[in-house]
C-alpha cells in the first residue's frame, strides 16, 4: 500500500501560487471577456462540451477519413483539430475546410517542437531542443521559438505543443531525449523561457509539456505507463522546476502526461493525466497556473486501457484538464460527459470554467477575426532563406568543444600538418569533409580492420574522426558500434598523430567509450545536417569560436556543463548573404549578369566568389572551360589569374622586406640593381614603381626577339628537350635559353623615361623579382610559397601548376598562334612570365576564386589570417595608401585603388579605403574595409583568342560589383 505523500507537497508549494498571472488574458480583456461571454451565452449543452474535445487528423490521409473529421466538427461541434503528418498545402486546404462548417471557429493544433517538419513533409527542421540546450546565449533560443512560431501561424495552427519542459536525466529515456533542454533544471528553465517569448511573440500559444516530468524513465507513455519515483522534494527541485519558472513567462497552456507518480498521487497505477491530486491541486492550485490545461493524447496505451471507452475522457476532465485531446472515441466521450453533467457530477461552473478557457485561449490567438490561410506562396513562405539564418546562428552557439589538449582546436600551423579523416557511423559525413577541405588538404581514410587503419594513417600526424549518425529524427539510434569503439581507442592511441573525434549525434553516444585518455579533441556537433557538419568543420579550422556546453552528462569525465570555450583565428567562414546583412534575391542578378556574360561570348566559364563580413556567401561556378568542354568549371577549377600576381605573390614578398628592413619605399633601381646605376632608371623609386608613376613603359613585347621571321619560336633560343643551356620551360616542348635572362634585365636597363604621369607597368616587377630572388638566394615562388601560401592552408595556388596538378583541373587560357602555337594550359598565359620558366614578378600566379579571397581577406584583416600575422596592419595600411592622387595617380602602393574620376576599375560603389588588381586573363579582386566585402572575379576571356575584349569593354567585372552592393540591406 503507498503512503500519502500529498499534504507534504501542500506544504512545500502553498506559496507558489502567489504572483501567477492569467496568460490567457489579452490586452483588450474587456473586448476579450464580451466576446468569451456572448459565445458562451449563446452555445447549448451539446456545443459546450464538444469545444473540449482537440480530435485529430493527418492530412495524407483518405477522404473518407478526412470528411469523419469534418462531421465531427460539424455535427459534434469540437472545439479543435490537431493535425498529425502529412504536407503543408493539404493541410491548410483541410484547415480551411474544417474552419468554414464550425459554429466557432476551431483551435488548430499541431506538436512542431523542431518545427513543422516534425510533422510534415516539404517544411523546414529547426534544431531539436538538446542541441538548443548546449546553447550559453538564451536570445538565440527566442530567435528559433519565434521562427518556429511563423511558420506555425503562416500554416493556421494556433497552438504549438511546445516546448518540451522535460527534464532528460535518465539516458535511457526512449521517449524524450534529444527533446528536452538537458538534465539541468535551470538550464531547461532558461531554454523554454526564451522559446516560448518567441513563440508567444510570433502570435502562437504555447504548450509545456509534459507535466510533472517526464524525463526520469525509460518507458514509453505511448506503450504503456511509466513510473516517476521521485520524492517530493526532487520533483519540486528537478521536474517541476522548469514548469515553474516558464509558467512566469506566459506559458499559454500545460499538456499533461500519462506517467504513475506515487509522491503525488496515492492511488496505485494511476496516470497523472486522470489524477485531480496532480491536475487540480498541483497543477492549478498549488502552482497557480491559470492558463489552458490539455491532456496528453488519450489514445495512448498509458492511459486509454485504464479505463472504459468515454469513461477515460470524463476522469481526465475531473481531474481538472480543460481540454481533451485524441479521445479513442469522441462521441461515445462527449456522450460520457452530458451523462456526468445532467447527474450533476460535473456542475455548470466546472463546465464553465474550461470552456471559457479555451475560448479565451481562441480569442487571443486571434480567431475572434478568423482569416483562412492564404495558399499562395505557403511553401516559399515556409522555406526562406532565413530558417538556414536561425539554425546557423544556433548551431555555432551549441557546438561543444568538450575537450582540447594541447589547445589542438581550433588548427593552427597548417604548414606542417598531415589530415585524415575517418568517418564512423551510418550517415553521410559528405557536406564535413568537404568543409574541411575549403581549409587544408583532408584525406578520407578507409579500412575494414584496425590493422589496415593503423597501416594507412601512419603517413598522418592529425586524425579527425567523424561520427555521423542518421539526422531525420530524434528518435534514432545514436551508439558506436562495437567495431567503432575499438576502432576510436586504437586510432587514438597512435603515436603518430593527434586525434579530434566530431561527434554529430546526441551527447549519449560518448557514455560507451571506455575512456577518453588518448582521445586528444573531442567536439560535438549534436546533430548531423549539412549547417552542423559544416560548422564544426569551421570550429576545428577557427572560422568561428565555440562556447556551447554540454547540456546532459554524456561521460564520468564530461559532466554536464562540460565545455571549453574556443576563439576563432580569422579564418573565412562560409554561409548564406542574409546571415551578412545582404539578400540573396538581390544577388540572384550576380548569376544573370554572368551568364549574360557567357551568353555574349565575353568568356567560356568563369568563378564568382563574395565574402563579407569574415564569411563566404556566394561561391559560384559557371560555365565550362572552353566552349568545346564537356566538363564544368568547378570550385577547384586552377585559373591563371595574370596580373594578380602582383598584389598576391610579389606585393607580399615587398611588405615583408620592409617590415625587416630589406627595401625602403624610397629605395631607388640603383639600390636594387647596381647596374642600373648608370641608366636612365637609376633613380626611380620603389613607391613610384608601386604606384605605376614610376614613368616606365607599360610592357616589353621580349618574345619578340626571339622568333623568326615567320613569326615562329627560333632555334636560336628554343629548344623542345630542357638542358643545362637550355632549362626555361615556356610551355610544351618548348625551352628558352639561359642566357636570355640577362636580355630580359639589360633590355629593361635601356629604356628610356616616359612622360611623368600614370601609366600602368609591369616593367618594375622584373626588377622586383629579381631583387627579391638576390636578397634570399631563392626563388619569389619557392619564397612567397613558404612565407604565406602554405601557412595559410593553401592547396591550389601555385607558380607553374602543373608540377601539382593534372591538366584537367587547369582552365586554358589561350589557342596561342602567334607565339607558342598550342594550347595554353597549366602554362603562364603572360609572354614574359613564361620566358622566366612560368615565374614572373608580375604573373605566373594560379589560383582559385576561394584561395585568392583568403588572401583578400587577410590584408582586409590588417595582416592577420589563421592565428598567423603575416603583416602589421601599419604596413597593410600604408601599402594601401594613395600618395599621388593629387598628381591625378589612383594607385596605392602595389594596390589599384578607386577611380579618382568619373570611369575606373571600380563600380564607384566602394569606399576609397578599397583596393584590388584586375588581371589580363579576365581576372579581378577587390577588398573593401568599410563594407568588409571581398568580391573575386575570375575567368579565361582570353580563350580562344586574347583578341577577345568584350568583357573588358562591358565593364562585367564591376557590373558585378555594383549587384554586389545593390544587395547590401544592412
Amino acid at each position: 500500500m503507498r503512503i500519502n505523500r500529498y499534504f507534504p507537497l501542500f506544504i512545500l508549494f502553498c506559496l507558489q501560487a502567489v504572483g501567477q498571472i492569467n496568460p490567457l488574458v489579452v490586452k483588450d480583456s474587456i473586448a476579450q471577456k464580451a466576446w468569451v461571454e456572448n459565445q458562451y451565452a449563446n452555445m447549448s449543452l451539446q456545443q459546450k462540451v464538444g469545444q473540449l474535445f482537440m480530435v485529430s487528423v493527418a492530412s495524407n490521409q483518405s477522404k473518407t477519413a478526412t470528411d469523419r473529421v469534418k462531421n465531427l466538427v460539424k455535427e459534434q461541434g469540437v472545439g479543435g483539430v490537431i493535425f498529425l503528418v502529412g504536407g503543408p498545402v493539404q493541410q491548410a486546404k483541410l484547415t480551411n475546410d474544417y474552419q468554414s462548417v464550425s459554429r466557432i471557429p476551431l483551435l488548430i493544433g499541431s506538436d512542431a517542437e523542431w518545427g513543422m517538419a516534425m510533422r510534415l513533409d516539404s517544411t523546414y527542421a529547426f534544431p531539436w531542443n538538446m542541441t538548443l540546450g548546449a546553447i550559453q546565449d538564451s536570445a538565440i533560443v527566442e530567435k528559433v521559438g519565434y521562427q518556429i512560431g511563423r511558420h506555425v501561424k503562416r500554416l493556421g495552427v494556433h497552438i504549438n505543443f511546445a516546448p518540451d519542459l522535460d527534464v532528460n536525466n535518465n539516458p535511457k529515456n526512449p521517449i524524450i531525449g534529444n527533446r528536452s533542454f538537458g538534465e539541468d533544471p535551470k538550464n531547461v528553465a532558461q531554454k523554454g523561457r526564451a522559446f516560448v517569448r518567441g513563440m508567444e511573440k510570433a502570435g502562437v500559444l504555447s504548450s509545456g509539456k509534459h507535466f510533472p516530468g517526464h524525463g526520469d524513465t525509460a518507458t514509453d507513455s505511448h506503450k504503456s505507463l511509466p513510473i516517476i519515483n521521485s520524492s517530493v522534494g526532487r520533483l519540486d527541485s528537478i521536474e517541476l522546476y522548469p514548469f515553474k519558472k516558464v509558467m512566469k513567462s506566459g506559458l499559454s497552456s500545460t499538456m499533461v502526461a500519462h506517467l504513475d507518480v506515487p509522491s503525488l498521487e496515492p492511488r496505485e497505477g494511476h496516470p497523472s493525466t486522470l489524477s485531480k491530486n496532480i491536475v487540480t491541486g498541483v497543477l492549478k492550485n498549488q502552482l497557480g497556473f491559470q492558463g489552458l490545461v490539455i491532456t496528453d493524447a488519450l489514445n495512448m496505451k498509458a492511459v486509454s486501457e485504464f479505463a472504459a471507452e468515454g469513461k477515460v475522457a470524463l476522469e481526465a476532465f475531473l481531474a481538472g484538464n480543460d481540454m481533451l485531446l485524441m479521445p479513442e472515441n469522441v462521441l461515445k466521450a462527449k456522450e460520457t460527459i452530458i451523462e456526468a453533467y445532467n447527474k450533476g457530477t460535473i456542475t455548470e461552473e466546472r463546465l464553465a470554467e474550461s470552456v471559457k478557457k479555451i475560448l479565451m485561449a481562441k480569442y487571443k490567438a486571434g480567431l475572434y477575426n478568423y482569416k483562412p490561410v492564404d495558399l499562395e506562396n505557403l511553401y516559399e513562405d515556409l522555406n526562406g532563406v532565413e530558417n538556414d539564418v536561425v539554425y546557423e546562428e544556433a548551431i555555432e552557439g551549441a557546438i561543444t568543444v568538450a575537450k582540447n589538449n594541447f589547445a589542438l582546436m581550433p588548427i593552427k600551423k597548417l604548414d606542417n600538418k598531415k589530415i585524415a579523416y575517418v568517418h564512423f557511423g551510418d550517415d553521410s559525413g559528405a557536406p564535413f569533409l568537404k568543409t574541411l577541405n575549403k581549409y587544408y588538404k583532408v584525406t578520407r581514410i578507409q579500412a575494414k580492420d584496425i590493422a589496415q587503419y593503423k597501416k594507412e594513417l601512419a603517413n598522418f600526424n592529425l586524425v579527425i574522426i567523424g561520427f555521423h549518425k542518421d539526422n531525420s529524427s530524434p528518435w534514432k539510434g545514436y551508439k558506436f558500434s562495437k567495431n567503432e569503439l575499438f576502432w576510436l581507442e586504437e586510432i587514438s592511441r597512435l603515436r603518430t598523430s593527434n586525434t579530434i573525434l566530431a561527434l554529430f549525434a546526441r551527447p549519449y553516444a560518448l557514455l560507451d567509450v571506455l575512456n577518453f585518455d588518448t582521445v586528444d579533441g573531442i567536439v560535438v556537433g549534436y546533430q548531423n545536417s549539412e549547417i552542423a557538419q559544416e560548422k564544426v568543420a569551421e570550429v576545428i579550422f577557427g572560422a568561428i569560436g565555440a562556447t556551447g556546453k554540454l547540456p546532459v552528462s554524456a561521460h564520468d569525465e564530461l559532466p554536464k556543463g562540460t565545455g571549453v570555450d574556443v576563439e576563432p583565428i580569422q579564418r573565412l567562414g562560409y554561409s548564406i548573404p542574409e546571415r551578412v546583412g545582404m539578400s540573396s534575391e538581390m544577388l540572384a542578378q550576380v548569376d544573370t549578369l554572368v551568364q549574360h556574360g557567357m551568353d555574349s561570348l565575353m568568356f567560356p566559364g568563369a568563378q564568382v566568389l563574395i565574402a563579407r563580413k569574415g564569411k563566404v556567401i556566394y561561391n559560384k561556378s559557371f560555365g565550362k572551360p572552353t566552349y568545346q568542354s564537356e566538363a564544368n568549371i568547378k570550385e577547384e577549377s586552377i585559373y591563371d589569374l595574370a596580373s594578380l600576381t602582383k598584389i598576391l605573390s610579389t606585393l607580399p614578398m615587398i611588405m615583408k622586406m620592409e617590415e625587416e628592413g630589406k627595401i625602403a619605399l624610397n629605395d631607388t633601381f640603383k639600390d636594387l640593381i647596381p647596374e642600373y646605376a648608370e641608366t636612365e632608371l637609376k633613380d626611380v623609386s620603389v613607391l613610384k614603381v608601386l604606384s605605376h608613376y614610376g614613368r616606365l613603359p607599360s610592357w616589353i613585347a621580349f618574345y619578340l626577339d626571339t622568333l623568326t621571321k615567320d613569326r615562329k619560336p627560333s632555334s636560336e633560343f628554343y629548344r623542345k628537350n630542357p638542358s643545362e643551356a637550355f632549362p626555361y620551360k615556356v610551355a610544351e616542348h618548348l625551352y628558352l635559353t639561359r642566357t636570355f635572362k640577362d636580355s630580359i634585365y639589360n633590355r629593361i636597363g635601356r629604356q628610356s623615361l616616359k612622360s611623368n604621369r600614370y601609366r600602368y607597368s609591369d616593367v618594375g616587377y622584373y626588377v622586383f623579382k629579381e631583387y627579391i630572388e638576390n636578397t634570399y638566394n631563392r626563388p619569389i615562388n619557392e619564397l612567397v610559397d613558404e612565407f604565406l601560401y602554405k601557412p595559410m592552408g593553401l592547396q591550389r595556388t601555385a607558380f607553374n601548376p602543373l608540377n601539382k596538378f593534372s591538366e584537367e583541373e587547369i582552365v586554358p587560357t589561350e589557342e596561342d598562334d602567334y607565339f607558342r602555337y598550342q594550347t595554353v594550359q597549366g602554362y603562364v598565359h603572360d609572354m614574359g612570365a613564361a620566358m622566366q620558366g612560368g615565374v614572373g614578378g608580375h604573373a605566373g600566379l594560379f589560383s582559385t576564386a576561394n584561395e585568392v579571397a583568403k588572401i583578400m581577406q587577410m590584408y582586409l584583416q590588417g595582416g592577420y589570417y589563421g592565428g598567423e600575422r603575416f603583416f602589421n596592419a601599419r604596413t597593410v595600411k600604408r601599402f594601401n595608401t594613395c600618395y599621388f592622387c593629387n598628381k591625378n595617380v589612383r594607385r596605392g602602393v602595389g594596390f589599384d585603388k578607386p577611380q579618382l574620376e568619373e570611369k575606373g576599375p571600380t563600380c564607384g560603389c566602394v569606399s576609397r579605403n578599397s583596393f584590388g588588381h584586375s588581371g589580363f586573363t579576365g581576372t579581378y579582386t577587390w577588398a573593401d574595409p568599410d563594407a568588409e566585402i571581398v568580391y573575386v572575379f575570375l575567368s579565361n576571356r582570353t580563350y580562344p583568342s586574347a583578341t577577345n575584349t568584350l568583357l573588358i569593354k562591358s565593364g562585367l567585372r564591376t557590373r558585378i560589383q555594383q549587384a554586389i552592393y545593390d544587395s547590401i540591406i544592412n
